[in-house]
């Protein structure tokens, strides 16, 4: 199971290596700097308040039916008519209670058709989740890979054409980019539900009210789930826009930061999404998954502390390269915010154990004091730090989250704690620092060299440490060449 995650998860990194960051740095980072922080820091604002109303669009379905279906495959072409005849119902409803908290919050109306077109963004892209779902729980992690990545190649190549050409760019707007999601979103759905064709059943949509009660009262806790996690990870910038009269710009210059924490996370999103189906499938199958666990933390928390390191000493050159109107003072917020990506690494393999493991209750009850610390923090720390307060806030959040996962983690499945693979990451947290360190601020040279350099040697260092495994490589390409 270890050398079929390792080879997925290659695969994975890979395609998404060579899209995400290009879309993330090349599109996203490029539109927010010809549109500027007031246009972006709206749409941001916007985006993060109808995705916090999520929990009606997915109803966490995606999850549910991620878990279902790799267990038991034949239940594909039952579910798949009745799911999507719930998700077409839920999609409506959602649009009507995004209007509907818009008018108790906003009292702009010409948000209302921001309001609108963003939210038909999120309605596709849960659409496009669960059609990945199925791709994934049938096995086509490979299939799922690509789909994953396509709606952002499409991005570039849609939104290359109106930044690249002279005529376009001059005239760009703000809106032209959500218009862009949603014709890309469109194609990918359809391209991914054609991938599924022979799969499913198309005919035999009705409206079955006990069928679409039951996946609801199935799917409810997951929701839940999902949704606790949305308010603790999103809330900050609703929060920074509505306590602070420069508001928009507060959140314009947390969207800066968050955009490279969006795209390292791309790496454990796809832990996640990997890691679940096939706990599910072992802890069904009673097989042991301790040695996937193991392997799979250690790779993921590997290249977290590398990254996350070498960008908090980095932060203030990182930010004037990719922005216009960066500014020494707000760097930090880049460098607070990327410490949550290591917490937020652990999170990811440990979640997907517990989800696949049913144990949403007792996690629910742990996102739930995460909210109620992430809410608290915010409060106090926005009104004196501003957007660096809530990039705190955050840290500090995930950071309860992960621990407090990890040690239900141990409970539930009678884990052991393991003094050596925590005196590893330990050992590899500081040298990575210390190397770090001295990179930043003891060397001359071009700051570019000196910080691709510290993360290349961070990685050797996993190598020392053992947090990666060459043995693994190795094993697979053996296989790989003997097949």
């Amino acid at each position: 199971m270890n050398r079929e995650f390792l080879l997925n998860i290659l695969f994975l990194v890979a395609i998404n290596l060579l899209i995400k960051p290009f879309y993330i740095f090349g599109i996203d980072r490029v539109i927010h700097n010809e549109v500027g922080d007031a246009n972006y820091g709206l749409y941001f604002t916007l985006f993060n308040f109808t995705f916090l109303l999520q929990i009606i669009n997915d109803f966490g379905i995606q999850v549910y039916n991620s878990r279902k279906i790799s267990q038991n495959r034949d239940l594909l072409k039952t579910y798949f008519p009745g799911i999507m005849m719930l998700k077409f119902l839920l999609a409506g409803l959602y649009l009507v209670v995004v209007l509907v908290t818009a008018f108790f919050n906003y009292n702009e109306p010409s948000y209302y058709p921001f309001l609108i077109w963003i939210g038909l963004i999120h309605i596709l892209n849960s659409m496009l989740l669960y059609l990945r779902s199925n791709i994934a729980g049938l096995g086509w992690y490979r299939t799922d890979s690509v789909i994953s990545s396509l709606s952002k190649l499409l991005m570039i190549l849609v939104c290359g054409v109106l930044l690249w050409t002279a005529r376009f760019r001059e005239a760009f707007v703000i809106e032209w980019f959500i218009y862009a999601q949603i014709a890309t979103l469109v194609m990918t759905v359809l391209i991914a539900a054609w991938v599924i064709r022979k799969e499913v059943s198309w005919k035999k949509w009705h409206f079955d009210f006990p069928f679409l009660c039951q996946i609801a009262k199935e799917s409810y806790p997951y929701a839940l789930a999902i949704f606790l996690m949305t308010v603790y990870t999103r809330i900050d910038v609703v929060m920074l826009e509505r306590m602070l009269t420069n508001g928009i710009t507060e959140a314009s210059i947390y969207a800066k930061a968050y955009r490279l924490l969006d795209a390292s996370n791309m790496i454990g999103f796809l832990f996640a999404g990997l890691l679940l189906p096939m706990f599910s499938r072992m802890l069904k199958e009673v097989e042991p998954f301790r040695d996937l666990l193991r392997f799979s933390f250690q790779m993921i928390m590997a290249g977290a502390i590398a990254v996350a390191v070498a960008v908090f000493f980095f932060q203030e050159e990182i930010m004037y390269l990719l922005y216009d109107e960066a500014t020494a003072d707000r760097s930090s917020v880049l460098g607070y915010l990327m410490l949550s990506f290591i917490p937020v690494c652990a999170i990811y393999v440990y979640s997907a154990l517990l989800t696949a493991n049913e144990s949403l209750m007792q996690m629910n009850r742990l996102f739930v004091f995460g909210i109620l610390l992430n809410i608290g923090m915010n409060y106090f720390l926005i009104q004196s730090h501003q957007a660096a307060g809530a990039a705190m806030a955050t840290t500090v959040t995930q950071s309860f989250i992960a621990f407090g996962l990890i040690g239900l983690s141990i409970k539930t499945f009678k884990l052991s704690w393991e003094p050596g693979m925590i005196l590893k990451i330990l050992g590899f947290t500081l040298a990575v620092i210390s190397l770090s360190y001295i990179a930043s601020t003891k060397i001359d040279g071009e700051w570019t060299v000196k910080f691709l350099t510290t993360i290349l040697l961070s990685l050797l260092l996993a190598l020392l440490f053992q947090l990666i495994h060459p043995k693994s490589l190795i094993d697979l390409v053996k296989t790989k060449t003997n097949r």
